[in-house]
């Protein structure tokens, strides 16, 4: 009985032994396991609120790079640019156009097809119908006959105008709104004719007759003509108005109007600024000061002009180009655009052939 109890005994402390061993490996693998659902909850927690993270900042990004990258996605767009005539304003809004473009777009994405029909309408024709051939992306007409060539050439490709006086005129728009409500609009170069003939005033109290100079094929140049007549009539002068078709009969008429007149006005006209030698070459002889409508005809020709800059109405219709052709803005509600600031300037050298001072807000036109 002894042995049965002492042999109980032992397998007793053996299945005790037993049981204290697997029980450990269970506890430490519980343990181990609850661990690493731990671990494994941290690690997939971590990239989570990454992914948050970078999910909020995503659309400020992408706001402030979003016209970066609708120009650098790989398009390369198309322009066609038909300059009416070349001379130093035109010249000016077609650089300052291009610009405008290459810095909004980069240099690489925009390709320029510039076509000068050289002051002849129906090349003005040509050139259009050739980038309507071309389906360029959108057209820059600077010029007045540019933008009518234009308008008669397509309604589907965006125009855009520069270096154009009164589009209600040039388009002949009854009802005009400040938008075409077309496929065209674009920034003019209207400088106030009411403070230009204010200026004309305040350099020629005394002159009596004065002569408006323009060639008759340009509807702006008339309408610039016929509505600074009334405000010059209103100061009383009186006012004749000379008109020549083209280059061929400028001179003959730039004659009689010195013969005839006191001081010449010359508006922004496209066929004069090309010849402002032919008109210098006639007045300042004849001791008949130009007053002009915009800075290249005063240097070429003038004494005295409120002038606007065209370098910068180009740039700003560059600028419109830009929201047509990246953010799709609709051209039809596009208000037209004016310079920002006119300047009293005058040119030095034929002021002092003449006699004449200018007011000390008056600018010496460079070059």
């Amino acid at each position: 009985m002894k042995k049965l109890a002492a042999l109980a005994m032992v397998l007793t402390m053996a299945v005790t032994t037993l049981a204290g061993c697997s029980a450990a490996p269970a506890e430490e693998t519980a343990a181990s396991a609850a661990a690493s659902q731990t671990e494994a909850a941290e690690e997939t927690s971590v990239p989570a609120e990454s992914e948050a993270a970078e999910t909020e900042s995503a659309p400020a990004e992408g706001t402030q790079a979003e016209s970066e990258a609708a120009a650098s996605d790989g398009t390369v767009y198309q322009i066609g640019i038909c300059q009416l005539v070349q001379h130093v304003a035109l010249d000016a809004a077609t650089e300052g156009f291009q610009q405008a473009l290459k810095d909004l777009l980069g240099e690489e994405n925009v390709e320029f097809d510039l076509q000068n029909a050289s002051g002849d309408s129906p090349t003005c024709a040509t050139i259009v119908n050739q980038f309507v051939s071309a389906d360029v992306d959108l057209i820059l007409a600077n010029g007045t006959a540019a933008l009518q060539a234009a308008a008669a050439g397509t309604n589907e490709i965006p125009i855009l105008g520069t270096s154009i006086t009164d589009y209600a005129t040039a388009l002949e728009i009854d009802d005009w709104t400040g938008t075409t409500g077309t496929n065209i609009s674009g920034t003019s170069d209207l400088a106030p004719l009411e403070e230009q003939a204010a200026m004309l005033n305040e350099l020629f109290p005394d002159a009596t007759n004065v002569g408006l100079l323009y060639c008759s094929a340009e509807a702006n140049s008339a309408y610039q003509v016929n509505t600074i007549q009334g405000y010059l009539e209103e100061y009383g002068y009186t006012c004749t108005p000379y008109t020549f078709a083209d280059s061929n009969d400028l001179a003959s008429v730039v004659t009689t109007a010195s013969s005839e007149c006191d001081v010449i006005y010359v508006p922004t006209d496209n066929t004069a600024a090309s010849n402002t030698e032919i008109i210098n070459n006639i007045c300042l002889p004849a001791g008949v000061p130009v007053v002009a409508g915009e800075e290249g005809i005063c240097s070429g020709c003038g004494v005295a002009t409120l002038s606007i800059d065209y370098y910068d109405i180009g740039y700003a219709a560059g600028e419109m180009a830009y929201e047509i052709l990246v953010n799709d803005a609709d051209i039809t509600t596009m208000e037209i655009e004016y310079a920002p600031e006119v300047t009293k300037k005058y040119n030095v050298a034929n002021c002092e052939e003449l006699g004449i001072t200018v007011p000390e807000d008056y600018v010496a036109i460079e070059g």
